[in-house]
């Protein structure tokens, strides 16, 4: 079970977010990626900060409401973000994604650089993978 770690898994290309792309190019984002949210970074690819499509959306009624627009990814995104190491365990984030609200975390090295995300399907996936391995010779 050990061997079920994170990077075998994770996304290595997830749709990501600068602090100062407004709100409206987000909101596109989210809608050709089909992700539900996605990391902040900045221009050394280091988190920074994460950004939800809930987050969006509220901003998005608020600029149709005014006509004009509202805030930029830094004025949204939560600073404080959960995230999970390359090498850590399959298992162990799932169960962490039980505890926590979190549906998508990002990845980062020991640097704090950004390499991936990794959401619950994703984790359900691997879990699925093994399980299902490990049942044939059976």
């Amino acid at each position: 079970m050990e061997s079920l770690q994170v990077q075998d898994y994770m996304d290595h290309y997830p749709v990501t977010f600068t602090p100062e792309m407004v709100v409206e190019e987000a909101a596109l984002r989210f809608l050709k990626t089909k992700q539900i949210g996605g990391p902040v970074i900045d221009q050394s690819n280091r988190l920074i900060g994460f950004l939800s499509e809930s987050d969006v959306l509220a901003k998005m009624i608020e600029t149709i409401y005014y006509n004009e627009h509202i805030a930029d990814v830094n004025d949204l995104m939560r600073k404080e973000v959960l995230t999970v190491k390359p090498y850590d365990s399959i298992i162990e984030l799932g169960q962490q994604m039980l505890k926590n609200k979190p549906k998508v975390y990002p990845v980062v090295d020991d640097g704090g650089n950004l390499v991936g995300t990794i959401c619950r399907n994703d984790v359900l996936r691997a879990i699925d993978l093994h399980l299902r391995s490990g049942f044939k010779g059976k």
